[in-house]
């Protein structure tokens, strides 16, 4: 069953994409980031787990062309290692 009703994700400074399609992740996140930066929210963690590598490659890549993202990390041990991302965004959003 296809269900293609908009979801609603809590804007908390935490995305976790393990419930997403691979295929939604390169508007989800901008998306999500914009609305953090909007909320006041300028620290953000996406989980995007561990497994081979390829979604995190994807969420880099996305990362990279965002004016609005100032820098991104892999989390340290006590924020998922590996499997997930930390961003940093401008808090000044109306420049580039």
């Amino acid at each position: 069953m296809e269900n293609d009703e908009p979801v609603q994700v809590p804007i908390d400074g935490t995305l976790d994409l393990h419930t997403f399609r691979p295929s939604d992740i390169k508007f989800l996140v901008p998306d999500y980031l914009e609305e953090c930066q909007k909320a006041g929210i300028y620290n953000v963690r996406i989980v995007h787990g561990k497994g081979i590598g390829n979604l995190r490659r994807t969420v880099h890549a996305v990362l990279q062309r965002l004016s609005s993202v100032t820098s991104y990390q892999l989390a340290g041990e006590d924020g998922g290692s590996w499997g997930a991302t930390l961003v940093t965004l401008r808090q000044d959003p109306g420049t580039e």
